[in-house]
């Protein structure tokens, strides 16, 4: 039984921060910001774009693409951040209530930037087990950018992070877009890397927490991560894309594009590089920053709307998150012949 994508949307903030005030505010070089991290500017979020809500505001551009009365929706995956409206909550269940679809039940998930990647081969499972669910909507939004403190070098790597929301309508028996095999590879040894030391059980909030600056996202061991992470993750990276090309029946020779997160410049060139594609192959997000697990999303739609994609191209969604988790999704697009 094949399941394919039957339309995808995309909420972007209307504000931007760019990549001159990123390097005035962190104190480093305009042509550090955008040339090596790649941001030319990112989307900032405005005081109504909460978490869930920009999930909200894609899933119903991706409904309104796909003509699909909410009403048909089976399951609703809330595939956002776990940084939303409120700490104790679960945002799917008001996602599914205010796109109206009533007849669906819903959950969260989260793997970080790897969220989305996970959730596809999460909701094909689901759907190929069980009769009763045919059509299944992945929605949610980001803004981790919130947790960034330009003055703090150890987070230099996530000066990208950025806002936007998502959503992903899966179908039984859709023809066109087919959702092939999903790989995913994880690695405990990066678990508590990168966090935010204040909020939970460890460290409850408390005035001197807010005082110190331990609400946002830090680093607390930077020459440890770098090292370990250096030896792993293109590594790993590079592996999950063959893998899941590989288990869907293709080889990489096969690839026509590759959706994938925002990065470095130079890293997003090694993978295209060592697939042997060029940046015809793939849309870099410099305009947009990370969005965390909403950059696939995003990438996809862009190609699509570029005209990238045409009937039978293999297509490759890959993402990478912090904890740490490498993933990859192949696709065959449009009508293709499988």
């Amino acid at each position: 039984m094949q399941i394919g994508i039957v339309s995808t949307g995309v909420y972007l903030p209307e504000t931007y921060v760019t990549g001159a005030e990123i390097a005035r505010l962190a104190g480093i070089p305009e042509q550090v910001v955008e040339e090596k991290m790649g941001i030319r500017k990112k989307p900032v979020p405005g005081p109504e774009d909460h978490t869930c809500e920009m999930g909200i505001k894609a899933a119903k551009r991706a409904l309104e693409k796909a003509t699909l009365d909410p009403l048909d929706i089976d399951l609703v995956i809330y595939i956002g951040e776990e940084y939303k409206e409120y700490p104790l909550w679960t945002a799917g269940i008001k996602l599914q209530e205010e796109i109206g679809a009533r007849n669906a039940w819903a959950f969260d998930t989260a793997l970080r930037c790897g969220t989305t990647v996970m959730a596809l081969k999460l909701a094909k499972g689901i759907m190929l087990s069980d009769p009763a669910i045919n059509t299944v909507l992945l929605a949610g939004g980001y803004r981790n950018g919130d947790f960034i403190d330009y003055q703090n070098p150890r987070t230099r790597f996530m000066y990208n992070l950025g806002a936007g929301g998502g959503a992903i309508i899966l179908q039984k028996g859709h023809g066109r877009n087919v959702l092939l095999e999903t790989e995913m590879i994880t690695d405990g040894s990066f678990s508590e890397d990168v966090v935010v030391v204040a909020g939970g059980t460890k460290n409850p909030i408390s005035v001197e927490s807010l005082e110190r600056g331990l609400y946002q996202l830090d680093v607390l061991d930077p020459k440890g991560m770098k090292e370990r992470l250096e030896q792993k993750s293109m590594d790993n990276f590079l592996k999950v894309i063959r893998r899941s090309v590989g288990k869907s029946g293709f080889d990489e020779k096969d690839i026509a594009y590759v959706g994938m997160l925002h990065m470095k410049r130079s890293a997003h060139d090694h993978v295209l590089r060592e697939l042997g594609l060029t940046e015809e192959n793939s849309i870099y997000l410099e305009d947009y920053g990370h969005m965390g697990q909403i950059d696939q999303i995003l990438s996809l739609e862009l190609a699509e709307k570029a005209g990238m994609l045409k009937d039978g191209d293999v297509a490759v969604l890959v993402s990478a998150g912090i904890g740490y988790a490498w993933g990859a999704t192949t696709i065959v697009w449009g009508k293709g012949v499988l």
